[in-house]
């Protein structure tokens, strides 16, 4: 672990967050005031108090160390939040609160928790996704229900994931393939529990799949498989969940089109699922139907995805990405696509990643 990491660790790390963004820019959704493409990592602005970074498909959600929520990019639906539909090529406040926590979008929607346990969610609305109970799309933050225990959440393209703080798992939004894991292809408008299990914890979302690891940590996921993203080592879809393989020590998971990537307690890095571009790192183009390990290396720390693409820091604070680059999503300063991991520059200091469809924001300390 290196030096920024283990200040982390031990909550006594005081350097400053900066904001980087790179890749597909049609929608302004790298904050830069413009929308031309980069392919190497630009600074948003020079504010140094950012805290939490999410993406939609062609949107960016962050949080600052203050609790204030800003957004930018493509608004379609009114996915930023803030009252309207109008694109925006540069961070936008959302309101004036200074209580959220944590974001997630799905494809043209967002979700969002505040300090005080409560869910929120905005944008389109046309299978349930907001889970409000109807299908109307809102522009500015709508609350999901009364209750005050969310804990962790996820999007999909149109369906959406949550863990609560007693370790109930509920999913609601477009249910085809199975996606919502209630032993059933239906559409909910609401939030509906999954099973009667109080060990659910870390949830994520690809497309149209869910991914769930457990307090014990064991991995489950459920939906489309097409491409084996499921990890179960065949192509079926279900409808409920279905345990990866035998391990206990999940630790990170992380979706997007077709695949998924996650991460052992070790430190190791496993991928499966569609690998047409790359995405699973395996240095090559072959689909895997279960979990593959990517390397041999034990440092690998933080995972996100993008549409077709994979983004991973390791414990020394370096970044790495792999898979489909064709607008520069992969920060490496070309359009070319790597079927293996590649680093980002030299730097040893970047934090939080995320990927939309075709775009990256990251976070690194000074």
């Amino acid at each position: 672990m290196n030096q920024v990491n283990a200040a982390l660790a031990a909550g006594t790390w005081t350097g400053l967050p900066q904001l980087y963004a790179w890749g597909r820019n049609s929608s302004g959704q790298l904050g830069l005031g413009n929308t031309t493409v980069y392919s190497s990592p630009k600074q948003v602005g020079a504010l140094t108090t950012w805290s939490t970074v999410s993406c939609g498909a062609n949107f960016t959600l962050t949080t600052k160390k203050d609790g204030t929520l800003w957004t930018w990019g493509r608004n379609t639906y009114g996915q930023l939040g803030d009252g309207s539909t109008t694109y925006r090529s540069s961070p936008v406040q959302i309101g004036a609160l200074t209580a959220w926590l944590k974001t997630a979008g799905g494809d043209s929607f967002t979700l969002a928790t505040k300090t005080d346990g409560t869910l929120w969610s905005w944008g389109r609305n046309h299978v349930g996704q907001l889970g409000l109970g109807n299908t109307t799309s809102y522009s500015s933050p709508k609350q999901v229900g009364a209750l005050t225990t969310w804990l962790n959440i996820a999007c999909g393209v149109s369906h959406a994931a949550a863990t609560k703080s007693d370790g109930t798992m509920w999913t609601w939004g477009n249910g085809n393939n199975g996606r919502l894991g209630l032993g059933n292809t239906t559409t909910y408008y609401s939030p509906k529990q999954v099973g009667s299990l109080t060990n659910w914890l870390t949830v994520a979302c690809s497309t149209y799949s869910t991914m769930v690891i457990k307090t014990d940590g064991t991995l489950w996921t459920w939906g489309f498989n097409a491409g084996g993203q499921l990890g179960l080592g065949n192509t079926t879809a279900y409808s409920s969940p279905k345990q990866v393989g035998a391990l206990t020590t999940w630790y990170k998971v992380a979706g997007a089109a077709n695949f998924t990537i996650a991460t052992a307690t070790g430190g190791t890095l496993y991928a499966w699922g569609g690998n047409g571009s790359g995405q699973l790192g395996l240095g090559n183009l072959t689909y895997r139907s279960s979990p593959n390990q990517v390397g041999a290396l034990t440092t690998w720390l933080n995972i996100a995805c993008g549409g077709y693409f994979t983004l991973a820091t390791k414990t020394d604070g370096t970044l790495w990405s792999w898979g489909v680059n064709g607008e520069g999503q992969l920060g490496l300063g070309s359009i070319t696509t790597y079927s293996s991991p590649k680093q980002v520059g030299a730097l040893t200091s970047w934090l939080n990643i995320a990927g939309g469809y075709a775009h990256t924001i990251a976070i690194k300390t000074t």
